[in-house]
């Protein structure tokens, strides 16, 4: 089917990415071939791509280490009826972290921070699902197959914001939550909680209340941490404009 008027279908899958955290995970049985589906739970790299935290006792993670392609189904988790929520069906390789360890491990534990108890675990071991496209299905004449130039987020030239990042959302969530609060609450329409950051890259901020998870896109690209200071600075802006409109309404 082709997309309807106004529905963008790779803004919509890279959102789902961004803030799935869990999704069930379908690998091949060593042997038989056989599809084998289980839930997992993960995080997403700078480029939108799923981290995974899986250990080697695992059913899944033996199939994987003998054929390593998987696919992924992420779904919103809408309240009523779940096929009434937009879900993506992720096709890809899972690739066992053998670089950017550090990377993969920071942005999985600000996504799932209990995992610090078992994160050493010799047995667990980062992964990392290389997309080579998805199938997405967001309602009656929203069914489109994307290629990942059109999910992922292009990090060329974004050296010095992946660089910046740590400290940014370290900073963020030590000194502006009320700025994360505003975010979520006057430009996303959410209810007020406790927002914290999880993690930012080149196309916007991702947030994170518990298990609710937030994505605020940037109006343009940023690049650097310099950049980034004035767009978060731009956008606390904009809410804050428009708590005072609320006020005097």
């Amino acid at each position: 089917m082709q997309p309807t008027r106004n529905f963008d279908p790779g803004t919509l899958a890279k959102s789902l990415l961004r803030r799935s955290r869990q999704g069930a995970l379908a690998t091949l049985m060593v042997g038989s071939g056989d599809p084998y589906c289980s839930l997992v739970n993960l995080a997403s790299h700078p480029d939108g791509s799923p981290i995974l935290l899986i250990s080697r006792l695992a059913v899944h993670t033996r199939n994987i280490l003998a054929d390593p392609r998987v696919s992924l189904m992420l779904d919103e988790r809408v309240a009523g009826d779940p096929l009434e929520g937009a879900r993506i069906m992720l096709s890809g390789r899972a690739e066992e972290a053998d670089t950017d360890k550090d990377l993969l491990q920071r942005r999985y534990l600000s996504a799932h921070p209990s995992a610090e108890g078992f994160v050493s675990f010799k047995d667990f071991s980062f992964f990392r699902i290389r997309p080579t496209g998805t199938h997405l299905v967001a309602g009656f004449g929203r069914i489109v197959d994307l290629t990942p130039d059109q999910f992922l987020t292009d990090l060329t030239g974004a050296d010095d914001l992946l660089a910046a990042e740590a400290s940014a959302v370290e900073h963020m969530n030590a000194d502006h939550r009320d700025a994360m609060n505003l975010y979520a609450t006057k430009l996303l329409e959410a209810v007020e909680g406790d927002w914290r950051c999880t993690g930012c890259d080149p196309d916007g901020l991702d947030m994170q209340d518990d298990q609710i998870t937030l994505r605020l896109d940037f109006p343009e690209r940023v690049t650097d941490g310099t950049a980034l200071r004035k767009m978060l600075v731009r956008l606390a802006g904009e809410a804050r404009m428009k708590m005072d409109q609320g006020t005097t309404t």
